[in-house]
């Protein structure tokens, strides 16, 4: 079972402070330390490590996300109720637009953007007739 996703980030409240305001996600747990807290999001945690903290824990190497750079290889997935509101939510909370709103041939109507830190997150949901 997964159990948690992490993001190396530089700046740990304000991405607490952005998952929260933009997505509605609740804080669980900050460590005493400041350099690691968790999000509740269901079955998964949704973690964040300030980067401090995830270079001496990932010892061989991580790239750090940058909205200079393209992104990694990791998309975090947002199944909100209003695929829509969250989008303008999500951008008026400081995220980049990466794709508008659209209904893909599979049934979901999706979305993409980019966290303040550069972290590609889909804004989704299934849509039914």
């Amino acid at each position: 079972m997964l159990s948690f996703v992490t993001l190396c980030v530089e700046d740990l409240n304000g991405m607490l402070a952005f998952y929260r305001d933009a997505f509605g996600l609740k804080v669980k747990f900050v460590h005493e330390s400041g350099q690691y807290a968790e999000m509740d999001t269901g079955a998964t945690v949704l973690a964040f490590s300030q980067t401090e903290l995830a270079s001496s824990l990932i010892t061989c190497g991580y790239e750090k996300a940058s909205l200079t750079r393209k992104p990694g290889n990791i998309l975090i997935g947002i199944e909100p109720e209003d695929v829509r509101q969250t989008l303008h939510a999500a951008l008026s909370h400081g995220a980049t637009l990466v794709a508008d709103a659209e209904l893909k041939p599979w049934g979901w109507l999706s979305a993409m953007v980019r966290d303040p830190e550069g972290n590609v997150v889909e804004i989704a949901r299934e849509v039914r007739e």
